[in-house]
C-alpha cells in the first residue's frame, strides 16, 4: 500500500491537497457538509492506490517473436500477451517494451481492462537494417486507475533475443568444379573404382527403402546393396571469410564487408542444400562444421555475429584453415589484396581442394580519388596473382550482385576468369 500511495499521480495528489484544505476550513467554519467533502476527497485516491497495488502483482506476460531470427532489411512481429491472474479486473494499462536504437524508438500500446483470469494479446513489429543480436525487454507495464488517480510501473524481467541475419539471395544451379571432391564417396569415384555397374550402390543401412535394393550387386558381394543417389554423398567445402577490416572499404549496411557477409551467407546456404558438408572459417578464428541438423541456423547465426577486425592477419587465417584441411571446395571472400597476399593464399591448394575466391575490389565502395587507377591496378595484379596460385579468381565491384557473378565458378570458367585478370592488368598498365 506504501508503494500504491507513492504511485499517486499529480491528479491524486491533488485530491488529497483539496481533502486537506477542505477539512481545514471546515473545522474553522464549523461546516458539517464541506467536512463530508473532504472525506470524499480523501478516500478517492486512497481507493484507486488500493485498487491499483491490488492489480499489481498479478499479471502474466509472455512475449512471442515471429520469426526469432530474421533477415537484414525485413520485419519481425513481437506480440506480447498479458493475463490477469486475479479477480478484480484491471485498468487501462499503458505497455513499452525497451528496444535497442537500432530497432526503432520504444513501442507503446494503450490496452485496456482486462477482467478476471481475462487474458490479451497486442502486437508491435521491428525492423533492422543492420545485423546481429538484439535484446527486446522488459517490458514495462504502467497501471492506472480509470480516474487517472493512481498510475504504478511493473516491469517484467524476461528478456528474448531477435537475432538479425546477413541477407542470403538464392543463387543459381551451375556445376561447380571439385563437388566430387572430399572425403566422402562419390558417384565419380565409385566409376572409377567399380565400373558402372556398382556405381550407384553401397551396402544396406536400416531404414533404407527397399525399393532401392540393386539385386545383382547383392548377389555378387552375399550383402544386401542399395541404389545410391547420384548427388555426392560427403562432398566437403570450406567457406572462409576476411574478416580484416581495413581490406574493406564503406560504412553501415552498404559496406564491402557487408557484401562478403551476405555472400559468405548465401554461398553456404546454397551449398547445404546441394549436399555438402559445410565448414564456416574467418578470420577471427571462428570454425564451424554445419551439422546435419541444424548447421543452416548455426553458420546464418553465427555470421549474424561476425565482426570486422582492425588488425586482422591474411596469414592467420590461412594458418587456421590448413590446421584441418578437408580439401574438397574452398570458397573464399576476400578484401583488397596485394600480390604478395594472393600467393600467400596458394598454400590452401594443398590436399586436391579446387579453390574458388571472390576478390573484392574495395576501392570502389568509396567516391572515386586521385589513385583510382593505382588502385585498379593493384587489384588486378592480385587477382591475376591469385589465379597464377591454381586458384579461380571472380574480380567483385561496387553494384555487382552475387547471383550474377555466381555462374562464374562453373566449371570450365578459369581459363576465362585468367584472361580477365589478364584484361584487367593490360588494361591499367596502358591507363
Amino acid at each position: 500500500m506504501r508503494e500504491a500511495l507513492r504511485g499517486l499521480t499529480t491528479r491524486g495528489r491533488s485530491f488529497l491537497a483539496a481533502a486537506l484544505a477542505a477539512a481545514v476550513s471546515a473545522l474553522i467554519l464549523g461546516e458539517r457538509d464541506l467536512l463530508r467533502v473532504a472525506v470524499l476527497l480523501a478516500v478517492l485516491p486512497l481507493l484507486a492506490a488500493w485498487y491499483v497495488g491490488r492489480s499489481r502483482y498479478k499479471l502474466a506476460c509472455t512475449r512471442t517473436l515471429e520469426p526469432a531470427r530474421a533477415p537484414v532489411g525485413s520485419s519481425a512481429r513481437v506480440v506480447l500477451r498479458l493475463q490477469n491472474l486475479s479477480r478484480l479486473p484491471t485498468g487501462t494499462m499503458l505497455l513499452e517494451d525497451r528496444l535497442p536504437y537500432a530497432l526503432g524508438s520504444r513501442p507503446r500500446v494503450v490496452l485496456e481492462r482486462l477482467g478476471a483470469h481475462q487474458a490479451s494479446s497486442v502486437a508491435y513489429t521491428v525492423r533492422a537494417d543492420i545485423r546481429g543480436r538484439y535484446s527486446i525487454g522488459p517490458l514495462m507495464v504502467r497501471l492506472t486507475d480509470p480516474f487517472g488517480l493512481c498510475e504504478l510501473t511493473r516491469s517484467f524481467p524476461s528478456i528474448d533475443k531477435l537475432t538479425v541475419i546477413p541477407q542470403v539471395t538464392p543463387l543459381p544451379r551451375v556445376r561447380l568444379a571439385g563437388e566430387y571432391a572430399g572425403t566422402g564417396e562419390s558417384r565419380a569415384r565409385s566409376v572409377a573404382v567399380h565400373g558402372e555397374d556398382d556405381a550407384a550402390t553401397r551396402e544396406y543401412r536400416r531404414g533404407d527403402d527397399l525399393r532401392r535394393v540393386h539385386w545383382r550387386s547383392t548377389a555378387r558381394t552375399g550383402e544386401l546393396m542399395v541404389r545410391r543417389e547420384e548427388q555426392p554423398w560427403e562432398s566437403r567445402a570450406t567457406v572462409v571469410l576476411d574478416t580484416r577490416g581495413y581490406a574493406h572499404r564503406g560504412e553501415g549496411p552498404t559496406a564491402s564487408f557487408e557484401w562478403a557477409v551476405s555472400a559468405a551467407a548465401s554461398i553456404a546456404v546454397h551449398l547445404r542444400e546441394s549436399g555438402y558438408k559445410l565448414r564456416l572459417v574467418t578470420g577471427s578464428g571462428i570454425d564451424i562444421d554445419a551439422a546435419e541438423s541444424g548447421g543452416e541456423g548455426l553458420i546464418l547465426d553465427t555470421l549474424a555475429d561476425v565482426k570486422a577486425e582492425p588488425n586482422g592477419d591474411l596469414s592467420s587465417l590461412v594458418e587456421h584453415v590448413r590446421r584441418r584441411s578437408d580439401g574438397g571446395l574452398v570458397i573464399g571472400l576476400f578484401g583488397a589484396l596485394t600480390v604478395a597476399e594472393s600467393e600467400l593464399l596458394g598454400q590452401l591448394r594443398g590436399n586436391g581442394a579446387t579453390c574458388i575466391g571472390f576478390t573484392i575490389d574495395s576501392s570502389t565502395w568509396v567516391p572515386s580519388s586521385g589513385n583510382a587507377p593505382e588502385a585498379d591496378r593493384e587489384h588486378a595484379e592480385a587477382s591475376m596473382a591469385l589465379v597464377r596460385s591454381g586458384w579461380k579468381s571472380v574480380p567483385v565491384t561496387h553494384g555487382d550482385t552475387l547471383p550474377a557473378l555466381w555462374p562464374s565458378v562453373a566449371r570450365g570458367s578459369q581459363g576465362f576468369a585468367y584472361r580477365a585478370a589478364m584484361a584487367e592488368t593490360v588494361g591499367g598498365v596502358i591507363r
